[in-house]
């Protein structure tokens, strides 16, 4: 091993010389024969030492600290200054592949250029490796859950897809190197409540699992080849995730084929006793989760496995098989040793808030809003005579950024996206207009937004009252909204304001969750849900309500209408939940959204080549006099749909830009066996039947027909 850190060490001074040497000199041991060398080289108390996040260095080894613990979940997090792109529920609102793919690249662009940054500082802290635990892609599966907006929303297809091209452009295409190393958290099942994730065990039907909960972490491994995956909090079926030999050896390593790294969330070995009480000590809890396959803690519960290897309660082998992922991972990255190979060394500060990665924030809030009522007020005049602004959201930056986040030196906020946009002759005006909380009286100083044409009103949520538990400051739930109806004193400024104006109102909602909207939809003439839209938002803003850009975002998750109305929180039984099961209860669907015009479905054909691939026509017609990006979803609904499947479920999606008045025709295929049915057993079964598929502009309910969502169907027989 001491030859391989040599010849490394002597590889990068040749290079930095100019020297040269020949290819059989240059190039290192195969990166599985180092990872053995090191092991052999390490004591046992050094190996221990690299079993949780806060790695010491091994200076005889020529190793130096790391931690592993980063976060990349919309932007290089935690760590100063970054591009901030939206939250990933606004991500899901954008149904595009491409757009995600290019954001991963783009974020590990900067981790690179401020990984160098903070090494020639000696900065070995937290948040400054070049491992990210994103992105999160457990299921938005109850609109209470105060973490769904780091989710891409309800539907697994759509996540998984998301997902993997997120991780790939993450991760980079080099076959041998990682550009950053991406996790897929958190694996499994869990989706709230916050409050009782250190202690609940959850068991949800077989049906559920294999149909909602695993299909994301499935395609991240087999189609993105993520590097690291997360195991959650809660426990499923009596076993610890963190624990769990069947989340772990039976289904990610054995059926997935995994091969990269498992690390536990943060705290959760502890939790194996503390919380789950699966165990009698901290030490039963780390050798548990180690001889169950847990790789990396982030934590400090494995330093007690120096007394189990005392006590012969594991043995050194135990140790090396679960540092061989880690080890490998480091490897891959170029960062355990200095890697003269490793292509991504020397990525330029200059990519830190470049042009192009703003102009990509840019692009993707402008993606990620949704147009959700419109009579007609929008697109606005920039020539307006008059125009007022309210609520603090206009122009507090918290309102944009979602959690999880960077710092951006390059803030658009809606109120200057809006300024920006009308004429210089334009009077505008802005006033707070009302407190966010509930229990402070709100300020009815509405005079100039009656007095205005048009009143563009605030409202929603934040980071301090939706969250991870112990983030949301002013949430008395853990972070969860348990009622999705907003603050009284938001709803009492708008009901005022529409009894003294009457028309010329719009409501821009901010947040990362579903909203109680029939009251506001009533007293609003136009509704835009922003998210939480990142450093661009104001931009983009600006852009779509001034028709400089039209509405594409379509919802990634069910808009309930009735809180009381929800399943138990605690219920991880799907039905009626999400589009698929929901048979009452919805405001608007999932993928649900307008734009300013129309595009018409014309029928759809559809035919399966070989018995392996289902192609499906349909032609579109942008009858308008702008230009549309269309989201066109395909569904499917199998034979035994309503019983023992999903009324409906997504299985193909694509979003085309159609030049006003344009005619085409758009064909999407699929594999057969995505239309298979997961049975009660968890197995999957392609049904022999008609199977129907639904080429729609939103979920195929009750509710999208009652909305006049176009939903064109054809039919196959299997």
């Amino acid at each position: 091993m001491k030859r391989n850190i040599l010849f490394l060490c002597a590889a990068a001074l040749l290079a930095a010389c100019g020297g040269q040497t020949q290819q059989t000199a240059q190039t290192p041991a195969p990166m599985q024969q180092q990872v053995e060398e090191l092991l052999d080289a390490m004591t046992v108390d050094e190996k221990i030492g690299q079993m949780m996040n806060s790695t010491p260095a091994i200076e005889r080894l020529d190793i130096k600290p790391y931690d592993w613990w980063n976060e990349g979940l919309h932007g290089v997090g935690r760590s100063g200054r970054a591009t901030v792109f939206p939250q990933p529920i606004g991500l899901g609102a954008t149904f595009d592949t491409e757009l995600l793919n290019e954001i991963g690249d783009a974020i590990s662009d900067e981790a690179r250029a401020k990984y160098q940054a903070a090494r020639r500082i000696g900065n070995y802290r937290r948040y400054s490796g070049l491992s990210f635990w994103s992105p999160n892609v457990n299921i938005f599966r109850d609109p209470r859950w105060g973490r769904g907006m780091e989710t891409y929303g309800e539907d697994p297809y759509l996540t998984g897809m998301l997902g993997t091209a997120f991780v790939k452009g993450l991760q980079g295409d080099d076959p041998q190197y990682l550009k950053a190393a991406a996790c897929a958290k958190h694996y499994a099942v869990h989706s709230g409540p916050e409050a009782t994730r250190h202690s609940a065990n959850v068991e949800p039907p077989l049906k559920d699992l294999y149909e909602t909960y695993l299909p994301a972490f499935e395609m991240l491994v087999k189609d993105a080849k993520v590097e690291t995956v997360m195991t959650a909090y809660n426990a499923v079926y009596g076993d610890c995730c963190s624990a769990s030999p069947f989340l772990m050896q039976e289904i990610l390593r054995n059926r997935w084929q995994f091969k990269g790294h498992i690390v536990s969330d943060c705290g959760a070995v502890t939790d194996i006793y503390t919380g789950h009480k699966c165990t009698r000590c901290e030490m039963d809890a780390a050798v548990k989760a180690l001889k169950a396959g847990l790789n990396l803690e982030c934590g400090s519960s494995m330093r007690t496995l120096k007394d189990a290897y005392a006590k012969q309660l594991i043995t050194e082998e135990d140790l090396d098989n679960a540092l061989r992922p880690t080890i490998m991972t480091r490897l891959k990255l170029g960062i355990l040793h200095d890697d003269p190979q490793c292509p991504y060394n020397n990525m330029s500060e200059d990519a830190l808030g470049s042009s192009e990665h703003r102009a990509l924030a840019k692009r993707a809030a402008t993606e990620s809003m949704v147009l959700l009522k419109n009579d007609g007020i929008l697109p606005l005049d920039k020539n307006i005579h008059s125009l007022d602004l309210s609520g603090s959201g206009a122009t507090d930056v918290f309102y944009q950024m979602g959690n999880y986040y960077g710092l951006s030196d390059d803030y658009s906020t809606y109120l200057q996206g809006i300024v920006s946009k009308v004429s210089a002759g334009t009077t505008v005006s802005y006033h707070t207009g009302f407190m966010q909380l509930d229990g402070l009286a709100a300020n009815m100083n509405i005079g100039e937004a009656v007095g205005a044409e048009v009143a563009i009103v605030f409202m929603g949520n934040n980071g301090n009252v939706e969250g991870e538990e112990g983030e949301s400051i002013a949430n008395r739930t853990s972070g969860d909204r348990l009622d999705l109806r907003l603050p009284e004193s938001q709803m009492n400024y708008l009901r005022t304001l529409k009894r003294y104006k009457g028309k010329g109102i719009v409501v821009v909602l901010t947040g990362g969750s579903p909203i109680d909207l029939r009251e506001i939809y009533d007293l609003a003439d136009a509704v835009v849900m922003a998210w939480y839209s990142g450093q661009a938002g104001g931009e983009a803003l600006g852009d779509l309500i001034f028709g400089d850009a039209n509405f594409s975002g379509r919802l990634p998750v069910t808009f309930p209408a009735e809180t009381e109305k929800l399943p138990p929180f605690e219920d991880y039984s799907m039905k009626e939940r999400t589009y698929k099961y929901m048979t009452d209860n919805i405001f608007l669907p999932f993928g649900y959204g307008l734009s300013y015009g129309k595009v018409t479905y014309g029928a759809a054909k559809a035919a399966v080549d070989g018995g392996k691939t289902v192609t499906v026509e349909i032609t579109l017609s942008n009858d308008g006099t702008a230009d549309i990006d269309e989201t066109v979803q395909l569904y499917h609904s199998s034979p035994a749909a309503g019983t023992a499947a999903p009324q409906s479920q997504l299985v193909a999606f694509s979003r085309e830009h159609l030049k006003a008045g344009e005619k085409r025709t758009v064909k999407m295929q699929i594999p057969v066996d995505r239309l298979a049915t997961v049975q009660e057993d968890g197995s999957k079964q392609l049904l022999p039947g008609t199977h129907t598929l639904h080429a729609a502009s939103a979920a195929p309910t009750y509710r999208s027909a009652e909305l006049g969502v176009q939903d064109v169907q054809t039919t196959i027989e299997l």
